[in-house]
């Protein structure tokens, strides 16, 4: 027989930490809040649309770039939320979750050789897809407590063969909300680049304190270069659905949609329904969910406070970091490993989400959880000896 050949890049992954740290919370019967999902089943009404389309709407191909409907409510969605204006049928597509939009934006643009520039911490996708798509990462390092982005240090990342930028607004993990200063401030950076800007805004609808979420498709000197990633499973806190959404300038909306169309070439109809009827009716519940993460992230925060860790601020996401250093802690992914196995309480080592120069003194937990569950979460941790 001959002998297996694997790719180099997806063969040499270990597990990643999330599944680790998971299956240790199995293992060990720990409270999981390393892992982001919530609790939250999300939108009655939306989850029945879904239910009614798969019994009385088609479930043959629909069209790859997604359904006209869904298509439309994206449009609308965003010019009522973001005050954005977009073409539906040469700027918008659908596809099967917001990481293989991620994918598609890469593999669609990079060739071999070609520089993508990636924000530590970085989600956990983004490095792999940039190599396997022939691309040569190069690094921003943010760094906390307020993760701010500086126009030196992005504009030293540069380069002529920068093809693409990625960036995440809001950040996981570290739970940034980035402001229009700061968007200008990546515009400036750019401003002599020819890269263009995937910008991962899965995150745009978890937001607190009354703050807003800016798009880079809003920014001067950002829309004309910028494709904006969007996800339905983070809007109505339904992760497992995968219904992700690409904005994009025609010229390049195009290029990305050759790349989806060999990837999964389309999404469930009866989701892509479901969601444009979400979109069109859950403006309401959009505001309360963000007012019931708030709470809980007051609620997480305050106890953790309580109980002598120190949290570091979160404008979104479904994650509060805790800085380590306060409690003389410099090994985050030690630290974890005890959190789980002595206290039973799972969390997740930001170093993990550097591939070099790693803050190693924060931790990220989940706080998208049963109040009771964080109040468990919180006794746990008090009674562990630090």
């Amino acid at each position: 027989m001959p002998r297996a050949s694997h790719n180099p890049i997806l063969a040499g992954l270990p597990v990643t930490v999330f599944e680790r740290m998971s299956a240790l919370a199995r293992e060990t019967g720990a409270i999981n809040l390393g892992q982001g999902f919530p609790d939250d089943p999300g939108p009655l009404a939306v989850r029945k649309k879904a239910a009614e389309a798969v019994l009385e709407g088609s479930n043959q191909y629909p069209p790859m770039l997604g359904l006209a409907e869904l298509r439309r409510a994206i449009v609308e969605h965003y010019a009522r939320w973001q005050g954005v204006s977009l073409d539906a049928e040469r700027e918008v597509m659908v596809t099967s979750g917001a990481t293989e939009a991620i994918a598609a934006s890469l593999f669609g643009l990079i060739e071999p050789g070609d520089e993508v520039v990636l924000f530590q911490p970085i989600y956990d996708a983004y490095l792999p897809l940039v190599r396997r798509a022939g691309g040569v990462p190069r690094f921003v390092t943010l760094r906390p407590p307020d993760w701010r982005l500086d126009e030196a240090a992005i504009r030293a990342a540069l380069s002529p063969r920068t093809k693409a930028v990625l960036f995440n607004n809001p950040l996981n993990p570290t739970g940034t909300v980035f402001s229009r200063e700061d968007l200008e401030t990546l515009a400036r950076a750019l401003a002599d680049s020819d890269a263009v800007l995937i910008a991962d805004e899965v995150w745009e609808h978890v937001t607190f304190d009354g703050g807003a979420h800016v798009s880079a498709l809003g920014v001067e000197g950002l829309a004309d270069r910028a494709v904006k990633i969007g996800s339905a499973g983070k809007i109505f806190s339904m992760t497992g659905w995968k219904v992700g959404f690409v904005c994009a300038p025609p010229d390049i909306l195009s290029t990305l949609a050759r790349a989806h169309q060999f990837l999964t070439f389309t999404t469930p109809p009866n989701l892509q329904s479901a969601v444009a009827f979400g979109l069109a009716q859950e403006d309401e519940w959009i505001m309360d969910m963000r007012a019931r993460l708030e709470a809980k992230r007051d609620r997480f925060s305050a106890g953790l406070t309580a109980v002598g860790f120190a949290p570091l601020p979160s404008a979104g996401t479904y994650f509060v970091n805790v800085d380590l250093s306060a409690l003389g802690v410099a090994d985050d992914a030690a630290f974890c490993e005890r959190l789980v196995r002595e206290a039973g309480v799972a969390s997740i080592p930001v170093s993990t989400f550097y591939a070099e120069d790693a803050v190693t003194t924060v931790a990220r937990f989940c706080f998208a959880k049963e109040d009771a569950t964080l109040d468990e979460a919180v006794r746990r941790l008090e009674a562990l000896r630090l």
